[in-house]
């Protein structure tokens, strides 16, 4: 595995910032813009009408994207740079975790340093965000989070044999490709340089799993039992048809979270 850093042109990065603005998107998604950027009026984007509010929130991006344009090229250098220290034992635990050789798959992954605080990731396109305002190490926390998921589906497409399309937000393969993350972010070879681990350190997964309880026992328990005890192929059949056993739980638990 290899990432290629860069900061994307202003018309991509905000196609990628309004796409978490939809009408209907959840607080859960939308909110962060606000936090980290005061120079939006929420007030006056939410009174405004879909199309109105997607070009108020483009204009002011885009005089924040030209004021912090030196910035985004900088941690573009920080992150590679901190990146390349790290490739070969990152490409050595992934490979041990997912058995087959990371070091030559997905040599082709970019990263876009991007004013999103969400983070997207681009499956088929081989391609994530990374948010400007993390440390190095940070972004690096960022970037093995999203490693896994390339990992995790290049082996789940090997087993299921099914399609990309339904590797996405909100399928529950998505969502069991989330919540596995802690498992995997165990190996000390990733959770020594990934600063949001343990989860006392705000977590690698998303923290609503942290409180999901199934049969009375933490969701993310009996996930990292099954992973421990399973080769990687049979862990994905059996954690998956756990899921589907619990779907209702897991997805009423998501929504009151979000």
């Amino acid at each position: 595995m290899n990432i290629t850093f860069s900061v994307p042109d202003a018309a991509s990065m905000l196609d990628s910032i309004l796409a978490f603005q939809a009408e209907d998107e959840s607080a859960f998604w939308s909110d962060p813009l606000y936090h980290f950027y005061p120079q939006l009026d929420r007030a006056l984007a939410q009174s405004l009408p879909a199309q109105e509010r997607a070009a108020y929130i483009r204009r002011t991006m885009e005089s924040v994207y030209a004021e912090q344009l030196p910035t985004l090229q900088a941690k573009c250098d920080l992150y590679a740079a901190h990146w390349q220290q790290y490739r070969d034992q990152v490409n050595d635990a992934l490979s041990d975790a997912f058995g087959c050789n990371m070091a030559e798959l997905f040599n082709d992954l970019h990263c876009h340093v991007s004013l999103n605080p969400i983070q997207p990731r681009y499956l088929t396109e081989r391609q994530f965000d990374v948010f400007y305002l993390n440390s190095e190490r940070g972004a690096l926390g960022t970037a093995l989070h999203e490693l896994v998921h390339f990992a995790w589906f290049h082996v789940w497409h090997q087993v299921f044999a099914d399609d990309y399309t339904e590797y996405e937000r909100p399928s529950l393969k998505w969502i069991l490709s989330e919540m596995v993350v802690e498992s995997i972010m165990r190996d000390e070879r990733l959770s020594s340089i990934n600063p949001y681990f343990p989860r006392e350190h705000g977590g690698c997964v998303y923290p609503y799993f942290f409180t999901l309880m199934i049969d009375g026992v933490p969701a993310l328990d009996t996930l990292d039992e099954m992973y421990r005890t399973l080769p990687i192929r049979t862990f994905m059949q059996e954690s998956y048809a756990w899921c589907q056993a619990h779907e209702s739980i897991i997805r009423q638990h998501i929504a009151a979270s979000e």
